[in-house]
């Protein structure tokens, strides 16, 4: 009786990473010392990244109380059948496609919240809408950010000041690769929201996760801050 009730008091926390194998293995690789940290751990993710879960690390019993929950992407779109619900095969004309279909399945992600009731979501940075599902249900959200802080804090900089210098200027962009990512962040915005990269910051609850560390990116990381 004693050890059931232990197990009660364990928090639970679903993560909910971004549909890329990328994005995927570092959610995993949290979850994993989250586990050893005696957290319930759920991923949540299409039947595809799902499966893939399953064939990498299953098969070595790597997944230590782990609990995987399937989100399933709008079917009613003949040209994107479920095994492009990852970008790990999706031809790269088709991941505007992806993101409005992962956009679609907020509906779904009500219910998947609603039934398993967290303690606590960790969210990527393209599903804005997923904190703010979370918050419907007084479920307090953090962000996970795989890509590092100079990436992040650089991207966010040209987002919040556009052409003003980065404060760092070791980072910078030749005029060619200006062109090219002001493209890729307008289009980004566009499909996701118009906070995008910075909302994903916004909407975590008192702190934000980041794959790095301080000794390399301690100026970066208080940059964001």
């Amino acid at each position: 009786m004693e050890n059931m009730e232990l197990m009660s008091n364990r928090p639970n926390v679903l993560m909910f990473p971004w549909l890329a194998h990328g994005h995927v293995s570092y959610f995993l690789e949290l979850a994993k010392k989250l586990c050893q940290r005696n957290f319930d751990i759920c991923i949540c993710s299409t039947p595809m990244i799902l499966s893939l879960i399953k064939e990498s690390h299953g098969k070595n019993n790597n997944l230590p109380s782990i609990k995987l929950i399937e989100l399933n992407l709008p079917s009613n779109i003949p040209e994107f059948p479920p095994e492009y619900h990852t970008t790990k095969v999706l031809p790269r004309h088709l991941v505007p496609k992806l993101v409005e279909a992962f956009n679609m399945a907020a509906t779904s992600f009500y219910d998947i919240i609603k039934i398993h009731n967290p303690d606590l979501l960790i969210y990527d940075h393209f599903q804005l809408w997923a904190p703010e599902i979370a918050s419907l249900y007084n479920i307090p959200s953090v962000h996970f950010c795989v890509i590092g802080a100079v990436t992040m804090s650089f991207a966010s900089h040209h987002v919040l000041f556009k052409d003003k210098s980065f404060p760092h200027p070791a980072i910078y962009l030749r005029d060619f690769e200006k062109k090219k990512q002001r493209i890729a962040m307008q289009s980004s915005i566009k499909l996701v929201d118009k906070e995008f990269p910075c909302g994903s910051m916004k909407r975590s609850c008192d702190i934000v996760l980041i794959n790095s560390c301080r000794e390399i990116e301690g100026k970066y990381i208080d940059y964001l801050i």
